[in-house]
C-alpha cells in the first residue's frame, strides 16, 4: 500500500456515492446514488471497469448511514465488500467517509454535537481497516456547508449567512478531527475533495463582486490551512463559537495532504450579463487561471479531484478532457506541483443537473460508462491519457488560449 505522496500524475476515477437529504412533495428525500445506479448489485463489475481503464487509484466511499444504522452499531458488510473488490481489481482507495448526508441519528449539521460521533465513527474504521493510507474524511466540506446552511438546498435546508458559517466550521472541523486520528494511527494522508469555483468579471465592471465572492469561497482552505481571511470575508465566521474556532485553528494543518479541487465546465461564472459564448478552452482556460490564482496564495500540492464533462452535452467529454489534460500539463510545466485527475464518475448520474434539489431520477450523463454500463467514446481517450502518465502541454495550451481570455 502506497503511502507516501502521489508519486508522479495520478489518474483516479470515483464512484458517485452522494447521500443528502431533499425536500420531496411528500416530505424529506434520501438520495442514494448507489442505489440509483445499481452499483450495490454490481460493486464488482462496477471497479473492475474502473480497473480496465488502466488507474491504479479510485475514490471511493460506503455512506456512513448504512455503516452505523444505530449509534455505536456497526455493520462493515458493505465496507468489507468494496474494500475486498478494490483489491481484487488491483485499485487502491482513496477513501471517502462522508459524502453530503449524515445517519438519519446524527445531526443536525449545524450543530457541533455530531463531530464527536462521526470521529468515532472513523476510529472505528481505523480500527478495522489497517494497511489504508489515502482518505478524503469529509467530501467537499465547502459545499456541503454551502447547500446545507446557505443555499436551503440539503439537509437542514438553511438560508442565512450565520448558519451557513457555523456549518461550514463544523464541517472543517470534523474533516480535521479526522485527519488528525488517521496521523495519529498511521502514515496516512488527507487527499482533498473540494468544489472550486471561477467567478469572471467579463465586462470590467464588478471586480469588487469576484473578489467578495473568492473571498468566502475560499474560506473552507482558510479554515484548513489556518490563514486569515481575504478582505471580502472578513467577519463572515463572528457567529462561530469561539471554542469551535480555535479547536479549528489548532487542528489546521499543510503537510501530508494534496489539495483537492472539483472542476467542472459548471465551475466557470459571468458574474454579470451578458455572459460572453466561452467555449470549452475559454472555460479550461479561465478555469486554471483561477486555480493558479489559488495556488499563488497557498502553495499547496494540489489534484482536481472530480472533473466531467457536468453542463455540457455528453458528445463533449472527449473534449472537455483533453483540454483539460493539456492545461495541467502546461501548469506542470510551469512548475506548479499538479499531482493528479480524477474523473467523476465511472457511471452516469442522477439529478446533479439541478444539484440533487429536484430529485426525479433523471440521467446525468457524465460517466465513462453509461446507465446500462457501456463504456463510452472518451473512454479511449481517457486511457491514452492515462498510459501516457503526466499530461503534456499541446501548442495550444502553450499560449494561444490563455491570451484570448485574458
Amino acid at each position: 500500500m502506497v503511502s507516501g505522496a502521489f508519486d508522479g500524475f495520478v489518474w483516479s476515477v470515483g464512484e458517485e456515492g452522494s447521500d443528502p437529504v431533499v425536500a420531496g412533495d411528500d416530505g424529506p428525500i434520501r438520495h442514494d446514488q448507489y442505489e440509483q445506479s445499481g452499483h450495490y448489485a454490481n460493486l464488482e463489475r462496477d471497479l473492475g471497469s474502473i480497473a480496465g481503464l488502466g488507474v491504479e487509484m479510485v475514490r471511493y466511499g460506503m455512506p456512513w448511514r448504512l455503516t452505523e444504522p444505530e449509534p455505536g452499531v456497526f455493520n462493515w458488510t458493505l465496507w468489507d465488500r468494496a474494500l475486498a473488490g478494490a483489491g481484487d481489481a488491483g485499485l487502491t482507495p482513496i477513501v471517502d467517509l462522508l459524502h453530503f448526508g449524515l445517519p438519519d441519528h446524527v445531526g443536525p449539521f449545524v450543530e457541533p454535537q455530531w463531530i464527536e460521533e462521526f470521529s468515532r465513527y472513523a476510529d472505528a474504521f481505523l480500527a478495522r481497516y489497517r494497511d489504508l493510507a489515502w482518505f478524503t474524511p469529509v467530501n467537499e466540506p465547502g459545499i456541503t456547508a454551502l447547500l446545507t446552511g446557505r443555499f436551503g438546498a440539503w439537509n437542514d435546508r438553511l438560508k442565512s449567512r450565520s448558519d451557513h458559517a457555523k456549518v461550514l466550521a463544523n464541517v472543517v472541523l470534523a474533516n480535521l478531527e479526522v485527519v488528525a486520528r488517521i496521523r495519529a494511527d498511521r502514515n496516512g494522508w488527507w487527499i482533498g475533495s473540494e468544489g472550486f469555483d471561477a467567478w469572471v468579471d467579463p465586462h470590467g465592471t464588478n471586480g469588487h463582486v469576484v473578489e467578495r465572492r473568492r473571498a468566502v469561497n475560499w474560506l473552507v482552505w482558510d479554515l484548513h490551512f489556518g490563514r486569515d481571511p481575504l478582505p471580502g470575508a472578513e467577519g463572515y465566521l463572528d457567529a462561530v463559537d469561539d471554542r469551535i474556532r480555535t479547536r479549528i485553528a489548532e487542528l489546521a494543518v499543510t503537510d501530508h495532504a494534496v489539495s483537492g479541487h472539483d472542476f467542472y465546465p459548471s465551475s466557470v461564472h459571468a458574474i454579470s450579463e451578458p455572459t460572453p459564448a466561452w467555449d470549452i478552452d475559454d472555460l479550461v482556460a479561465l478555469g486554471t487561471a483561477e486555480l493558479a490564482a489559488w495556488y499563488d496564495r497557498y502553495q499547496m500540492p494540489l489534484w482536481i479531484s472530480e472533473t466531467s464533462n457536468l453542463s455540457l452535452p455528453v458528445a463533449d467529454q472527449e473534449r472537455w478532457l483533453v483540454a483539460l489534460s493539456a492545461e495541467l500539463g502546461r501548469m506542470i510545466n510551469d512548475g506548479l506541483p499538479v499531482r493528479g485527475l480524477c474523473w467523476y464518475s465511472r457511471g452516469d448520474q442522477f439529478d446533479w443537473e439541478t444539484a440533487l434539489v429536484t430529485p426525479t431520477g433523471a440521467v446525468t450523463e457524465v460517466g465513462l460508462f453509461n446507465v446500462d454500463r457501456v463504456c463510452r467514446p472518451a473512454v479511449a481517450a481517457f486511457t491514452r491519457l492515462v498510459a501516457a502518465g503526466t499530461p503534456e502541454p499541446s501548442a495550444t495550451s502553450m499560449g494561444g488560449t490563455n491570451n484570448s481570455v485574458e
